[in-house]
């Protein structure tokens, strides 16, 4: 990892920092609206992530292609998207199918606690050194996931509930990708960023494929606003989101930038209220201050630390 005092943003232009901020800005905003596309698109939730990483894949191979970037890593790069693919099949699977149940805005910001998860996966299994930030984080995104489910649990309805559990294992899965995919960047002979983000979108297409055959659903395209609606879904999501993230995020201070990505959630509670009229009390919003408050502690760390934004 890079020294805080070494990192890109130290030692870029003012200039380059104020775009670099945008850009990071611009792709949470992009990404907010993903789970919006799903709940609109007129097909299953699993048909839903087919077509996102098919369009993922229909663009960014190309652009390897263009770049001249190698697309065989051999068998361990393989692997290494194998598994990723996995996980992400998984992380849409879920996701999706939260969104269904419980919103977009809910099911988003569960998703989000994968940050608490990797928080406890470097301290258990990596032996990371945790710091004040983690232990006030676990309480106050348990606390907050109180608020914003119910807390008389037993009396929600089974499918909300079902909505809620798919929106913590869409963590779990999350939770797991990035760590594979982050392992295997940082291996010898790795491939670069777009053709490994390439492979896995054509991966995780075929995994998805697969599932919905098993399930009986349905990837047929009802109509040409719903095809339109899984083009936006795909290039928005799946590329120029997180394309202007990883372009932007080596150039912004770790705080803010974890500040800003929390656009994403927070945006896409907000299209759930305005758009689909979930409805929100005074209990809601707190619950969702506390879990975005705990997901924002869980995603920066004290001035001085070393870190690497750009490896998140």
């Amino acid at each position: 990892m890079a020294n805080l005092v070494d990192h890109p943003y130290r030692r870029a232009p003012a200039h380059r920092r104020g775009t670099a901020l945008a850009q990071v800005a611009a792709g949470a905003v992009l990404i907010s609206f993903a789970s919006v596309w799903v709940r609109l698109a007129d097909v299953g939730p699993t048909a839903a992530g087919v077509y996102r990483m098919l369009v993922g894949g229909l663009v960014l191979l190309p652009a390897a292609l263009l770049r001249r970037e190698r697309l065989w890593g051999g068998p361990r790069a393989a692997a290494f998207v194998a598994v990723a693919a996995v996980c992400f099949t998984l992380d849409l699977v879920f996701w999706h199918r939260s969104i269904h149940l419980v919103g977009p805005g809910l099911a988003t910001i569960l998703a989000n606690f994968q940050v608490l998860l990797l928080g406890a996966f470097g301290i258990l299994v990596l032996g990371e050194r945790p710091n004040w930030r983690f232990f006030v984080a676990v309480p106050a995104a348990l606390a907050g996931l109180l608020l914003l489910v119910g807390v008389d649990w037993q009396s929600l309805p089974a499918s909300y509930r079902a909505g809620v559990g798919f929106g913590l294992l869409t963590a779990l899965s999350y939770g797991s990708y990035l760590l594979v995919l982050r392992a295997s960047q940082a291996r010898v002979g790795r491939l670069e960023p777009l053709p490994n983000l390439a492979a896995i979108c054509w991966g995780t297409t075929a995994l998805l494929v697969l599932t919905a055959l098993v399930q009986g659903e349905s990837l047929r395209i009802p109509s040409l606003a719903t095809g339109g609606i899984l083009v936006v879904y795909g290039v928005t999501a799946q590329v120029l989101g997180w394309l202007l993230i990883s372009r932007g995020i080596p150039y912004v201070e770790v705080g803010r930038a974890g500040l800003v990505l929390l656009l994403q959630p927070t945006l896409a509670f907000t299209w759930d209220v305005l758009f689909f009229h979930r409805p929100t009390d005074v209990t809601d919003v707190v619950g969702a201050g506390l879990a975005l408050a705990a997901i924002y502690l869980g995603t920066t760390r004290p001035r001085g630390e070393d870190v690497n934004p750009a490896s998140t």
